[in-house]
């Protein structure tokens, strides 16, 4: 068995055939976490979890992409596909709402993002101010709710380190890691996970991934984007399998023991 502990089956991409790829990817036991990105994926995440008695959860957050800043455009760019929606601010009694299911296993994904940013230092600054306060909102909610959080993170890895070394303990997981030894160390220090995805093909984390502890290591897909090489077009959570085997090849240990312990590390962290 596997666990896909990052996957957007709620996104627009898979909107025709959603149920056709969680029946291909349960059949394959894996099981998989819909993560949310703003109020409707995280609405949808929940709706397509409640329809399965097991291997399907959900997540619900407010990307910090989706964070109305009035600050920044984001451009028109394919490969940011999932941003091409509304922003919004976030408001704590809705997506507490959408928590009370029982399939919800998550606040995410939520963190610091700043690729797309302002021009002037002025604006980065506000820019920067408004994630990291909204962040800090969906914390006090995770730990409201006692839901570990699924963190994301580009270009901010110290501000987040150090934001939530201010916080105090946060259950949850670094999804699609990409900092270096020092950072992994640092989260790690916190009982934090790390989620490693396809990314892996594209980014040297061979380091990082072997001194990492195996029992805090989380697959995931990040699906419909990061398709590992070995598959062309849209991603899904049963490519998750080549994230699995080229962790074990790294890390030299035989895959059923890697996809034991990363399945036992998702179900103990989301409490499933």
């Amino acid at each position: 068995m596997l666990f896909d502990t990052h996957a957007h089956l709620n996104f627009n991409a898979y909107k025709d055939d959603v149920d056709e790829v969680i029946k291909r990817t349960l059949d394959n036991e894996v099981w998989m976490i819909n993560v949310g990105s703003q109020y409707s994926t995280s609405k949808r995440a929940v709706e397509i979890a409640e329809r399965y008695p097991e291997g399907v959860y959900a997540a619900v957050g407010l990307h910090p992409v989706h964070l109305e800043t009035g600050l920044v455009k984001i451009k028109d760019d394919p490969e940011e596909i999932q941003f091409k929606t509304t922003e919004e601010d976030f408001d704590a009694k809705m997506y507490k709402e959408l928590a009370k299911s029982k399939k919800v296993v998550a606040i995410g994904e939520v963190g610091l993002d700043y690729y797309w940013r302002p021009k002037t230092r002025i604006r980065i600054e506000e820019f920067k101010k408004k994630q990291k306060d909204i962040l800090l909102k969906q914390l006090d909610l995770a730990k409201e709710l006692d839901l570990p959080v699924i963190f994301h993170c580009r270009m901010a890895h110290n501000e987040l380190i150090d934001l939530l070394k201010g916080y105090g303990v946060i259950k949850g997981v670094i999804h699609c890691f990409t900092g270096d030894q020092e950072q992994a160390e640092e989260y790690l220090k916190m009982g934090l996970y790390l989620g490693f995805n396809g990314i892996i093909f594209k980014m040297d984390l061979d380091e990082v991934i072997r001194k990492s502890p195996l029992d805090r290591i989380l697959l995931e897909t990040d699906c419909p984007y990061l398709t590992p090489p070995q598959r062309e077009g849209r991603n899904e959570p049963i490519y998750v399998k080549y994230v699995a085997d080229k962790i074990s090849k790294i890390k030299n240990i035989e895959i059923e023991k890697l996809n034991n312990i990363t399945t036992h590390n998702a179900k103990k962290l989301f409490r499933i």
